[in-house]
C-alpha cells in the first residue's frame, strides 16, 4: 500500500470508534474503555492521518501548556501503513507546529519505536533520576503483570 495521506488535526475527522479500536489493542492501554479515549481526546491536540477516501489511517495526540511542557501520546499506524513514514510524519507535524515553538520538554514513552523517535531529535532522559511518577494501582498492576 502506498504511503499517500493527508495530515489533519480538525477533530471532526476524527474516527473514535477506529482510533478506540487501535489504543485497547495496544501494549500500553490494552482493553481502555472508549469512554477514556473520548475524554483524552478532548483533553489534546490530536491530529490523523488520512488515505485518500478519507479513511482515517493514524493517530497521535500531545497533551501540552503551549509555553514549556508537552507530551506525545498515542501514536498508532494502522498496519498496512507501518514502516512507510507515517508515524514519523505525525510526530514531525506536532515538533514542528508553532503552537509548540519553544517547548522546553517534549517527552514521551515507547518500547519499541526509538529510531523514530530519535530521528526526530527524542533521546532518552539527560537525568533519568529525577522523572517520578505516580500511577493508579489499577495500571500499576497492568504494568507489574506485563512482559
Amino acid at each position: 500500500m502506498s504511503a499517500a495521506f493527508t495530515l489533519s488535526d480538525d477533530p471532526a475527522r476524527l474516527d473514535l470508534d477506529r482510533i478506540h479500536g487501535w489504543l485497547t489493542t495496544s501494549y500500553w492501554c490494552p482493553g481502555i474503555a472508549r469512554e477514556q479515549v473520548a475524554r483524552q481526546i478532548a483533553g489534546s491536540h490530536c491530529l490523523g492521518a488520512y488515505l485518500p477516501d478519507g479513511t482515517q489511517a493514524a493517530f497521535a495526540r500531545v497533551i501540552s501548556d503551549r509555553a514549556s511542557f508537552a507530551w506525545l501520546a498515542d501514536v498508532w499506524v494502522d498496519e498496512p501503513l507501518r514502516g512507510q513514514g507515517v508515524g514519523r510524519a505525525l510526530v514531525r507535524w506536532f515538533v514542528e507546529h508553532p503552537d509548540y515553538a519553544g517547548i522546553r520538554r517534549f517527552a514521551l514513552t515507547t518500547a519499541d519505536a526509538h529510531g523514530v523517535y530519535e530521528a526526530l531529535g527524542f533521546h532518552a532522559l539527560k537525568r533519568p533520576e529525577r522523572l517520578m511518577e505516580r500511577l493508579s494501582p489499577d495500571f500499576a498492576a497492568r504494568l507489574e503483570a506485563a512482559p
